[in-house]
């Protein structure tokens, strides 16, 4: 394996993990701050990598029967009103819209509101959809025939966080929210355990990303939910990330906004509710999970550029005679599907060009000169590794496809294997201070009260990341931690973003 050269440009994980991840979304042009405060600029490079996740997730929420629509970004303040627990957890995010008109001041010189132009009612800019949604639900919504309904909005919300970090917590943000109306409970609390499922299987294919599935605790829930799902993930230095979430709402919004329907049997109900979504939060996960000193660490499945080509050549015969062999080699890549860029830039010397693309995390760069023409050979470096071997040209379009499937592979299971070695069981008050410190995945016993997990989050700063639906760790008789009162199964804990 190659000896890794930090790339300059980035400050190392090492040294501070935090600056780290801020240098590398800036210097990889991933994203930057706008002039609104709080609010980012997704660059061309980093929205070309949310756009792959978009179309992941699209098709595979359309393969399970969901379709697209589009609801307003304005919600009536009333509506909140309707739901208070909903409403009470977002409240404090809430942007508030007054008024709909400026005018000229009388000085001519600025821009002020017109104190005439007063909204009759206030209009909220949409947080979460969940009250506009129902409402319109209501008139879509008649029968058991019209069940159940399956839809999805790719959008934009904000929340007016005071504290704000690219892509993890910006005061607006892009995501997708699925909301699905059921006639039975049970059909709502399948859906809801179905998405979690989708995003779980999304997260470690496609991200090359291993999560715990798990239930939110009470206290962690979506406000107004009655069970919330959710997939974790464990960044580098040792925080836990909720990736996805997934929630059955009971019948609250239908309740709140007189959703009924006629059931089968002739009799009026009201319809069963799920919620569930995912935001660009999942492009902080990627870059914080995979992403070394030298930059980005991408996975095939998400990379905009799979494979990248540089040239290396001293004359302008020898510049021609490579780019020709190089396009027929991106011609012949792109054919099996692969997305190819060749660097011909004549501004930057070739180790320049090395080190951008490793920062940007392209999977594999492909160097030709002269003398690999010669010999009928190429240098296929690849981003995961940093390794480096001369690959013969002919057959060379097929074994980048193993190669680009071995980078996949290999980067889930560098993150996994990293993840595992990063849960511990804990049985004493005492361990569970000293390991929280460590970071990583804590296994406890918890007596399952509201109040016990308060007690340790002000102690600690730790949560209680998820109860886990998928780990025979957990599954065993204890005691809690902080109480020592009885236990059934261990949850896992871990500070957070």
């Amino acid at each position: 394996m190659a000896k890794e050269v930090v790339n300059k440009e980035v400050v190392s994980r090492e040294e501070d993990y935090s600056k780290w991840y801020n240098n590398l979304v800036v210097k990889a042009d991933l994203a930057e701050q706008s002039a609104v405060r709080g609010c980012m600029v997704i660059k061309p490079y980093g929205y070309a990598i949310w756009e792959k996740m978009h179309e992941q997730l699209d098709k595979m929420f359309k393969e399970t029967g969901h379709v697209n629509a589009y609801f307003p970004l304005f919600i009536p303040k009333s509506f909140l009103s309707r739901e208070a627990e909903h409403v009470e957890g977002f409240a404090k995010e809430c942007a508030v819209v007054t008024h709909h008109r400026l005018k000229v001041a009388p000085d001519g010189k600025c821009v002020v509101v017109d104190p005439d132009a007063k909204l009759e009612e206030e209009l909220i800019v949409r947080p979460t959809s969940e009250t506009i949604i129902w409402s319109t639900y209501k008139n879509w919504i008649k029968s058991w025939r019209d069940l159940p309904l399956l839809c999805n909005q790719w959008a934009n919300v904000v929340r007016w966080e005071m504290r704000t970090r690219l892509f993890l917590r910006t005061a607006e943000f892009l995501w997708q929210e699925g909301h699905t109306a059921h006639a039975t409970a049970e059909e709502a609390e399948a859906e809801k355990t179905q998405m979690v499922n989708v995003y779980a299987k999304f997260a470690r294919e496609v991200m090359a990303l291993p999560v715990v599935v798990g239930h939110k605790s009470p206290g962690e829930r979506f406000a107004g939910a009655l069970d919330t799902m959710t997939i974790e993930a464990l960044m580098q230095d040792g925080k836990a990330l909720q990736a996805g979430t997934s929630h059955f709402l009971g019948q609250n919004f239908a309740k709140s906004f007189d959703v009924t329907f006629t059931n089968k049997e002739g009799k009026q109900d009201y319809v069963w509710a799920t919620s569930w979504g995912v935001s660009t939060r999942l492009m902080g996960a990627l870059i914080m999970a995979h992403g070394d000193d030298n930059g980005l660490v991408l996975p095939p499945a998400l990379a905009p550029i799979q494979v990248v080509m540089v040239p290396l050549y001293k004359s302008e015969e020898e510049h021609n005679a490579v780019l020709d062999k190089m396009y027929e080699v991106k011609k012949a890549l792109e054919a099996k599907g692969h997305s190819v860029e060749i660097d011909d830039r004549d501004t930057l010397r070739p180790g320049f060009k090395f080190a951008e693309w490793e920062l940007k995390g392209v999977p594999v760069r492909l160097a030709m000169g002269p003398r690999d023409l010669q010999n009928g050979t190429v240098e296929v470096a690849r981003r995961d590794t940093l390794e480096k071997i001369s690959e013969p040209l002919e057959g060379l379009e097929d074994r980048i496809i193993g190669l680009l499937e071995d980078i996949q592979k290999n980067i889930y299971n560098k993150a996994l294997a990293f993840r595992d070695a990063s849960i511990r069981k804990v049985d004493t008050w005492e361990q569970f201070k000293e390991e929280i410190e460590k970071g990583g995945f804590l296994l406890c016993h918890w007596d399952g009260t509201a109040e016990t997990e308060a007690k340790i989050q002000e102690e600690t700063k730790a949560t209680i990341r998820c109860i886990p639906v998928d780990s025979a760790l957990c599954f065993e008789e204890g005691k809690c931690i902080y109480t020592g009162k009885p236990s059934h199964q261990r949850v896992l804990f871990a500070r957070s973003y």
